[in-house]
């Protein structure tokens, strides 16, 4: 089977966000998790779950606007502020609404994915900005996974 760049971007994407393949997608990384599991870090260098989350969120945000074809505000925080606060254990609604958060921009990724055709990855630079974005995504799932390892908190099975 041939892939044509777009189409490769889609799977690759699909296998980042929720679906199981050789790796875990970022929607079962977090399946699951709470508030106080999102807050937790091991020490004070290490970001939270939580953290993780918003900094995901920002940048992608930002990709999904690139693929409505508008053009993001020029970044005005540093990508450390990107991450934001480790979370407060005890607010479930706030925990909530940043997981609520993130499946609305995988929605929309997914479909101005499935909307862009092969034209819009001739663009300067795109094609690897989209790879460079799915890596991205599946550079910080793996951070969450492990944080959940390290907690205790990771299923012993989960087939």
């Amino acid at each position: 089977m041939v892939f044509s760049p777009l189409s490769l971007m889609q799977m690759l994407r699909k296998f980042g966000w929720k679906e199981e393949s050789w790796f875990l997608p970022l929607a079962s990384a977090i399946e699951g998790v709470t508030a106080a599991e999102a807050s937790w870090r091991p020490d004070e260098h290490t970001n939270s779950i939580w953290q993780i989350l918003n900094h995901l969120n920002y940048y992608n945000e930002r990709v999904l606007e690139q693929l409505q074809g508008k053009e993001p505000a020029p970044q005005s925080i540093t990508n450390t502020e990107t991450f934001g606060p480790p979370g407060d254990p005890d607010d479930r609604k706030g925990w909530e609404e940043t997981l609520r958060r993130t499946r609305q921009i995988a929605q929309g990724i997914e479909e101005a994915l499935e909307k862009l055709d092969g034209k819009d990855l001739e663009k300067e630079g795109f094609l690897e900005k989209l790879a460079a974005w799915i890596m991205h995504d599946t550079y910080h799932t793996g951070q969450i996974v492990l944080l959940r390892k390290m907690r205790g908190t990771w299923p012993a099975q989960r087939e």
